[in-house]
């Protein structure tokens, strides 16, 4: 019996992946549910469906996937547009406005998707949130010199800061951009777009998880009787 959480996972890339058309710039997203996505578009360029494809990517995990199913890929400073962009996220409010990073992948995750003419994002029913910040901590990046200042600071925007450690390894994690995530609680984030302003204008932060006015689409598995089902917001 296949696990049910992994077949919506599937299906919501497998929607996601059906989106993208040939001679077009996909940008290639972090996570399991992208994983997916990238899977199915390696899967339909390898049977003909789709030609003339070109990835760019957010992480390190999103490039070993695609070379893994051979998606042709390139960078941003080559191609001239990116068609569209599928990417996971932690939170999603009823405006699709968002709260991304939990892969520490954010800041090449909001420029390729920030770029895209489209913007996807495939998430579970769990992701969806009234309010961000209400399950998930806002991951801030931070170059290492600055922690302790920008902690700070955080502080005195009302949030509860902490540094992330890695897991299986000894320290904090360490972002592709080779900086460090600092991870906050809001009791209630009730102005995302300011919050990412503000955060954004502190010295030494490099960029924060909230997407505001990014996404397009927003691709909602859920599991109904057992089946895996998804819905567009």
């Amino acid at each position: 019996m296949s696990d049910p959480i992994v077949m919506m996972k599937q299906e919501v890339g497998k929607a996601a992946a059906a989106r993208v058309k040939s001679d077009s710039i996909v940008g290639l997203g972090t996570g399991s549910t992208t994983a997916y996505a990238i899977q199915y578009i390696g899967e339909r360029l390898q049977s003909g469906e789709l030609k003339n494809i070109v990835g760019v990517t957010t992480s390190f995990q999103a490039e070993v996937l695609a070379r893994k199913y051979n998606i042709p890929l390139s960078t941003l400073d080559v191609v001239d547009r990116i068609d569209i962009a599928i990417d996971g996220a932690d939170e999603v409010d009823p405006q699709k406005n968002l709260i991304k990073g939990g892969g520490a992948a954010h800041t090449q995750e909001k420029i390729v998707d920030s770029l895209a003419e489209q913007f996807i994002v495939v998430v579970d029913g769990g992701k969806l949130v009234d309010k961000l910040g209400s399950t998930f901590l806002l991951p801030v990046e931070v170059i290492p010199k600055a922690v302790v200042p920008v902690m700070r600071k955080l502080e005195q925007l009302g949030g509860k800061p902490e540094l992330r450690m890695g897991v299986k390894k000894a320290g904090p994690v360490v972002t592709d951009q080779g900086n460090l995530v600092i991870d906050v609680k809001f009791d209630s984030i009730d102005d995302p777009a300011t919050l990412e302003k503000t955060i954004n204008n502190i010295p030494g932060v490099l960029e924060n998880g909230l997407f505001v006015g990014v996404t397009d689409v927003v691709l909602v598995g859920e599991i109904i009787d057992n089946k895996p089902v998804v819905r567009e917001i």
